[in-house]
């Protein structure tokens, strides 16, 4: 193994991987040296890789203690390396644990009585490894441990995180119960009173709609924060950051200062605003520009209304504001920051639009520019906290009208798997991040030519160095107002496909995270928050990885129409794991019709996103064989009679009421501890909410419901099926 290999795989670029159709695919070298420069090693020539090495090799010889450390709850004590040059070994080590709840403890160790584990000879001199218990009984928690070696000026600090092995649980709120729940996009939500497109309030009267049939659960995509600056940039998976919520689903008219500004009631009332407004509420797909140039000026009406009657008198309003931009500290700060320079260089040159096009002073979030900036642009800093702070409190309200109508889970929210290059989170913390790679995925089922997703993948060299931060974060804030979290693409806590910008899909390669402590954290952070997890497990799943979901209390994600055995035929629903959530379908998945009619193909077909002619014909005779064996699999299980299939043949026939109710009736029947429903399977959608490998050329993230929320569920055949799938989910495990 050359030096470029063993570079390679101490950083852990994975030498290849089976894909999921077996094949073996080898990472290329020009892969694997792409991939060290973009963390930060150089490896484009020997005597690269051979600097590069040694200085990774070295890293964690220089410090005293490691930057974190993980403490599994149920195996205290736990133990910290340390370094210690060989001619201090005689000296005393002072250290010092403050616990989270600021209760301190310490003591003076002579580092002659801690063992040695390891040696090694550094620039010029010796360095030994070696062992120090850690007290016994730490809770739960991130605790911060300061070391030092006595009479010298040498210390550290660590984070010192104990953490359990199982996230929280079903069986925490409501053991050996099969529970189930809706699933919906919330932009595509209709409501008297919207603006074009769904928000926090149509999400509280859905919440209460599917708990008066009898569900748990709301499934949701991502809320995460999008550009104020560029609402032309609306996919939820591509985010500006995962701890803020997308403004967009504030509902203006809810907001108390809206209520309260004259000049805002005056504007509304115009004829042209009422045209404006009714365009955007009649669209079939939200218009996401419209919708936003209608909604900031109210919002910035709004905001100057509550900055003259709360924040300049001081009100009880003024305080729980500031109270949330406390408990937001540095990070909403940065955020808010981020997003009044944005809107301040995009309207002086849409090509200044990424912060990367700022003039220079501005790239970094801790330079004088920008707190000169931000000292000067005081309102639109505060403006942006405050927009967050409606948007957490309208969700908070979502939530509560759901758990008080009865859902026992209440709300699941998903977290995306990255983040947009251009976003605030990489902006405020860029070495937290691989530059000059995108996250994406191996060809697959979803995608034949595999797919890049323009997202930056966190760094896991230095993830360690943040203590995990950049995680925690994202992790309690899409905990927050939710009893549940789906966590997309999960198998990037165990590794991430790579691709290097401007290069093919097929090309990219995985790289290791460090599994046990990530899966740990999330356990930990589940707990705190009471919050069931969900790992969405599809396409090139390594082997060993759900064994080790299922053992951390992590649920399964399974979907009809990738559950198979044998010769392509569908699971039976009894075989379905318990420890999983099971759904006829995804946002990247067609939908039930969608399937049935093969609505997914002819768009593949149309754009073509095909590698062959002859991979367009077998998905086709495919999806003809697949309707065959989906009346067989619903034959089987007694939920269709042998004869009242419909006919197979080129021409799809009719998905009728009786066969989509079977459908889900046999999901009903999976032992899997939760059942969604997608929406759009409820009202007989079609199209689907997003084309896996295209941007533009698909209506992405855009449909919307045709019927109000309140419509929907009064319908007879939508009141029907709910009432079967209740039915059904009442046995126990």
């Amino acid at each position: 193994m050359d030096t470029l290999d063993q570079l390679a795989t101490l950083t852990g670029i994975e030498p290849g991987y089976h894909d999921i159709w077996g094949r073996y695919r080898e990472t290329s070298r020009d892969t694997k040296a792409c991939f060290l420069q973009a963390m930060g090693y150089p490896a484009g020539t020997p005597d690269d890789c051979a600097e590069s090495l040694t200085r990774f090799e070295s890293r964690t010889w220089r410090r005293l203690v490691d930057p974190v450390v993980l403490v599994p709850a149920e195996a205290q004590p736990g133990s910290v390396a340390l370094t210690v040059p060989a001619e201090l070994a005689d000296r005393a080590l002072v250290w010092t644990l403050v616990e989270e709840d600021g209760h301190e403890q310490g003591s003076r160790v002579a580092c002659q009585l801690l063992p040695v584990t390891e040696m090694r000879h550094i620039d010029s001199g010796d360095r030994e490894r070696r062992v120090m218990s850690l007290p016994e009984r730490l809770p739960d928690g991130y605790h911060r441990l300061t070391v030092a070696i006595e009479g010298t000026e040498l210390t550290a600090d660590a984070t010192v995180v104990v953490a359990p092995r199982r996230c929280w649980t079903l069986d925490d709120i409501t053991p050996n119960e099969r529970l189930w729940g809706v699933s919906c996009q919330l932009y595509a939500l209709r409501s008297e009173n919207d603006w074009g497109i769904g928000n926090f309030s149509a999400l509280g009267a859905l919440s209460e709609q599917i708990a008066g049939a009898g569900a748990d659960i709301v499934g949701l995509n991502p809320l995460h924060a999008l550009f104020p600056a560029d609402p032309g940039r609306y996919s939820p998976y591509s985010p500006s950051s995962r701890e803020f919520l997308n403004i967009l689903y504030i509902d203006v008219e809810a907001i108390p200062d809206f209520a309260e500004s004259e000049a805002a009631q005056q504007r509304i009332a115009t004829a042209d605003f009422e045209l404006r407004l009714k365009q955007v509420r009649e669209g079939q797909l939200v218009s996401y520009e419209d919708v936003a140039a209608l909604m900031f000026p109210a919002l910035w009406q709004a905001f100057e209304s509550f900055r003259r009657r709360h924040l300049l008198p001081q009100s009880d309003r003024a305080r729980a504001f500031r109270a949330f931009q406390d408990l937001g500290g540095e990070g909403l700060r940065r955020f808010a920051v981020f997003h009044a320079l944005q809107a301040h260089f995009s309207a002086q040159d849409k090509a200044l639009w990424a912060w990367d096009q700022w003039p220079e002073a501005y790239r970094r979030p801790d330079s004088e520019a920008v707190a000169a900036f931000a000292a000067e642009h005081r309102d639109q800093v505060e403006f942006h906290e405050y927009l967050q702070w409606i948007a957490d409190e309208q969700l908070r309200a979502a939530a509560d009208r759901g758990r008080a109508a009865g859902l026992r889970i209440g709300l699941y929210r998903d977290l995306a798997v990255g983040l947009s290059w251009e976003s605030a989170s990489i902006w405020s913390n860029p070495g937290a991040f691989v530059p000059g790679v995108s996250v994406g995925a191996p060809p697959d089922l979803l995608n034949h030519l595999g797919q890049s997703w323009g997202l930056m993948p966190l760094n896991p060299l230095t993830l360690r160095e943040q203590a995990y931060g950049p995680i925690i974060d994202a992790l309690r804030s899409n905990m927050r107002h939710a009893g549940a979290i789906r966590i997309d693409h999960v198998m990037g806590l165990m590794h991430l496909y790579w691709v290097p910008n401007g290069s093919h899909a097929q090309e990219g390669a995985y790289v290791a995270y460090p599994f046990d402590d990530l899966m740990r954290i999330v356990a930990l952070e589940s707990h705190r928050a009471k919050c069931v997890v969900i790992g969405e497990d599809l396409g090139t799943v390594p082997d060993g990885f759900r064994p080790a979901m299922a053992a951390a209390g992590v649920l399964s994600y399974r979907v009809l129409q990738f559950e198979r055995v044998g010769d392509r035929l569908f699971k039976r629903s009894q075989d379905y794991p318990a420890a999983a959530l099971v759904t006829a379908g995804t946002h990247d998945t067609p939908t039930l019709a969608g399937f049935w009619y093969g609505a997914d193909l002819t768009w593949r077909q149309r754009l073509g996103l095909y590698p062959s002619l002859e991979m367009t014909e077998q998905d086709a005779a495919d999806r003809i064989g697949d309707r065959r064996r989906l009346i067989d699999a619903l034959i089987d299980a007694g939920l269709w009679r042998e004869g009242g299939a419909p006919p197979g043949g080129a021409g799809p026939p009719d998905l009728d009421e009786k066969l989509v109710m079977a459908v889900h009736r046999f999901l009903s029947s999976a032992p899997s501890r939760i059942m969604m429903v997608q929406i759009e399977d409820l009202i007989g959608q079609v199209e689907q909410q997003n084309l896996p490998g295209t941007i533009d050329e698909h209506p992405n993230w855009r449909r919307r419901m045709p019927d109000d929320v309140r419509s929907i569920f009064a319908d007879p055949k939508v009141v029907s099926l709910l009432a079967a799938v209740a039915d059904a989910r009442r046995g126990r495990v």
